[in-house]
């Protein structure tokens, strides 16, 4: 099993860092794994599946449906964003849309009990992709584009951020109503700036809870810690010549969730609620971006014995500050380095778009026998648009817009054992 997991860890790691990825909160995926992402992104409380257990709550697993045998789950999401800008500079305007491609994020995990009776441990561990974002504007309107024919148009015109995480974790069970647990959250992230890749590493931890008062009600609760990773010699922020570093930090987060089962409809109904400190975060800090409060809603119902249905919403407002007003000329500081105030808005508004809001998902689910299981499911954020205006670099008027829509198509097996 070691040796099966470390192998799968390393083609996870290997096809997310193949190409540029986009999430929909912010810049974070609303949910890991088909089950999960077809419920619009719920888990806290209740999750389904070993990838969302140590992704959502890692307490969770021991209320897990699979318990108290184990569960190993693969699953992929194709990702399929559009994405399209416009710069105006006077009487000019670039327009151009970002290279469109589908983009392979995969995702393991497994959950296994360490020892069973009324105090019960339960391990997992999980690999997967859970932030990115990026914009590729290269040969385009937007990459040729000028300022009186001599200063370039843009920055942000290439941007590709990625992090894999590894989160091994563990849960304890007391009794038949508590379960408490915590993941150690390891995180390889890679953003080039179009002046060469950076990576780095960073860790963080995820404590959380599970209540069962009731055996309908299922309540959790979860705290992430701030993950910091510094990336060397990314951009030239204040067009010295000289490649600076960049801090970007994934936030601190905080999730409550609650479950019900209406047993003689065979139907389950879960809210999330999460919060998430961008505006706290290094690098979303800087480029003002405001915290998120999302808001996730998701139903199974088993049709059957074997087959499940599912559908969810997920809504949190763009957290991409619009500066209307702004003067180009002036210098903007960025971790130190001063920035001309026009390049750090295309940069923010052209290169990291990350203004979807609204979601819809469904999916189904079908189990073969009494150990593999398939799920499907589908998701849709609905096409959103952010748009500034102010003074460029030499004075003009300028107007910068990005529009950002998605959909993805999501699969899995499990195995239960």
């Amino acid at each position: 099993m070691r040796r099966i997991v470390i192998g799968l860890s390393s083609v996870v790691l290997m096809l997310c860092l193949a190409a540029p990825l986009y999430a929909t909160n912010g810049d974070n995926l609303i949910g890991v794994g088909p089950v999960s992402r077809s419920m619009g992104g719920v888990g806290i409380a209740s999750p389904q599946d070993a990838i969302s257990a140590v992704f959502a709550n890692p307490s969770a697993m021991c209320f897990a449906p699979y318990c108290p045998s184990s569960q190993f789950d693969f699953a992929g999401t194709l990702f399929m964003p559009k994405v399209k800008a416009s710069v105006t500079n006077g009487a000019n305007t670039a327009s151009a849309d970002s290279e469109e491609n589908v983009y392979a994020i995969p995702a393991i995990g497994f959950s296994v009990p360490i020892e069973s009776g009324p105090q019960s441990w339960r391990f997992g561990l999980s690999a997967y992709g859970v932030t990115g974002l990026g914009v590729d504007y290269r040969g385009t309107a937007i990459d040729d584009a000028t300022i009186a024919g001599i200063l370039p148009g843009v920055s942000g015109e290439y941007t590709s951020l990625q992090i894999m995480k590894f989160a091994p974790a563990v849960a304890f069970q007391p009794n038949s109503k508590w379960s408490v647990g915590a993941a150690v959250h390891v995180d390889y992230g890679i953003l080039d700036l179009r002046s060469g890749s950076s990576a780095g590493y960073a860790l963080g931890f995820q404590p959380g809870v599970t209540y069962t008062p009731t055996a309908n009600w299922t309540f959790g609760a979860v705290y992430v810690t701030p993950q910091k990773i510094t990336h060397k010699n990314i951009s030239d922020f204040d067009q010295d010549g000289h490649l600076d570093d960049l801090d970007l930090e994934s936030p601190q987060q905080l999730g409550l969730g609650a479950a019900y089962t209406f047993t003689p409809l065979h139907l389950q109904v879960e809210a999330d609620l999460k919060w998430i400190n961008w505006s706290n975060a290094a690098g979303y800090r800087d480029f003002d971006w405001s915290d998120q409060w999302v808001y996730a809603l998701g139903a199974q119902y088993s049709a059957t014995q074997n087959l499940k249905v599912r559908v969810g919403y997920n809504y949190a407002a763009n957290p991409v500050k619009e500066h209307n007003g702004f003067t180009g000329y002036q210098l903007t500081s960025v971790q130190g380095k001063n920035m001309p105030r026009y390049y750090y808005e295309t940069f923010r508004i052209i290169g990291f778009p990350a203004v979807a809001e609204q979601h819809i998902t469904l999916g189904v689910g079908y189990q073969f026998g009494q150990n593999l299981i398939l799920d499907l499911g589908y998701m849709y954020a609905f096409e959103n648009t952010i748009r500034e205006t102010g003074t460029n670099v030499i004075g003009q008027q300028s107007s910068l817009q990005s529009t950002l829509s998605e959909s993805s198509i999501d699969f899995g097996l499990t195995w239960r054992f």
